[in-house]
């Protein structure tokens, strides 16, 4: 016999549809709480089963989208109950020296992790535009500082604009108290986020041209034209190693010393990530003409200069990600 209080025989196509279309600004809230984009889709699924199972309970009161995100943000929370928090290389300590050894690999849990602009980002450009700093790597691993109700608070009043009534109701606590968080998270971002002015606005010819040269002088491995390229405190790092490098001498040396295995690398430009310029980044195999993964390649702009290489070597979960093959070909 099938039981008539199922979620199977009460919802509706349209309702699981309704789920649907907020599927990727609650991925990017996801992320923005855990730094992990396989994490985020995780959250996200866990959510719409959590929604799918209770939503004869939900009585309108609040919007669809608003009732989502308090599943959502349930789900985070149970996800960061530990005191782990993910990082960038940068946030562990100095940097090294382009002679120094690659120390071990370290697991991918530590790690902020890149995210495809197409998991986050809706086809508003208006949205993309208006949320898109806040997937800076920068800004994502700023908020790992954060103890979690913190964290969510903070995106959810700064970034998506609840209302102080909407974030408490969706945390289960008083607007004082969302307030009063608030004012905390604030404080700890003003000193653990960079102050910086790096961004990418794909309509900047220059900023464009920019890109273009950087894959013109990596491909062709030519560490002259590279540097004049790079911002003075450029930061190349390589998660899941911890080792960092900064300046573009030291990033020229470390380049044709340590990272030599890169020269005549091809870089496939994808859509973007975080809501920046990246790319599939496949180097020489021991076949002629084939190409295997590397990394994926994420680049920090600072107005006409590169702030940042990030390459993300975890390459058999990501490049499925970002929907790359695992072999190029001339």
């Amino acid at each position: 016999m099938t039981d008539s209080s199922s979620p199977s025989t009460t919802l509706s196509p349209d309702v699981l549809a309704s789920f649907e279309g907020h599927r990727r600004e609650l991925c990017a809230y996801a992320y923005r709480m855990l730094g992990s984009s396989f994490e985020a889709e995780d959250a996200v699924q866990e959510t719409f089963t959590r929604a799918w199972k209770s939503y004869g309970s939900f009585e309108g009161r609040a919007s669809l989208r608003s009732w989502l995100y308090r599943i959502a943000t349930n789900v985070c929370l149970d996800m960061l109950d530990g005191p782990q928090r993910r990082a960038r290389p940068m946030d562990l300590h100095g940097p090294g020296t382009p002679d120094s050894p690659l120390p071990p690999p370290q697991p991918d849990y530590v790690w902020i992790e890149p995210i495809p602009n197409a998991l986050a980002f809706g086809a508003d450009p208006a949205e993309h535009a208006a949320t898109k700093d806040t997937l800076r790597l920068a800004f994502v691993a700023a908020c790992q500082h954060l103890p979690a109700t913190q964290r969510a608070i903070l995106i959810m009043r700064e970034v998506l604009r609840f209302s102080a009534s909407e974030t408490a109701e969706a945390l289960t606590m008083s607007p004082a108290s969302v307030n009063s968080a608030l004012q905390r998270a604030r404080a700890t971002m003003s000193k653990v986020q960079p102050d910086s002015t790096d961004g990418y606005d794909e309509s900047d010819d220059d900023q464009r041209k920019l890109v273009d040269d950087f894959v013109a002088a990596f491909e062709a491995y030519d560490m002259d034209a590279l540097t004049t390229l790079l911002k003075a405190d450029v930061a190349l790092s390589m998660p899941p190693f911890d080792l960092w490098i900064s300046g573009p001498q030291n990033v020229a040396e470390f380049m044709l010393g340590t990272g030599s295995a890169c020269a005549g690398s091809r870089m496939v430009r994808l859509e973007g990530a975080n809501g920046l310029p990246a790319f599939g980044h496949y180097k020489p195999s021991e076949e002629p003409g084939v190409f295997v993964p590397w990394s994926i390649t994420v680049l920090e702009l600072d107005g006409e200069t590169i702030s940042g290489l990030n390459f993300f070597l975890d390459t058999e979960r990501l490049f499925p990600l970002f929907g790359l093959p695992m072999e190029l070909r001339d």
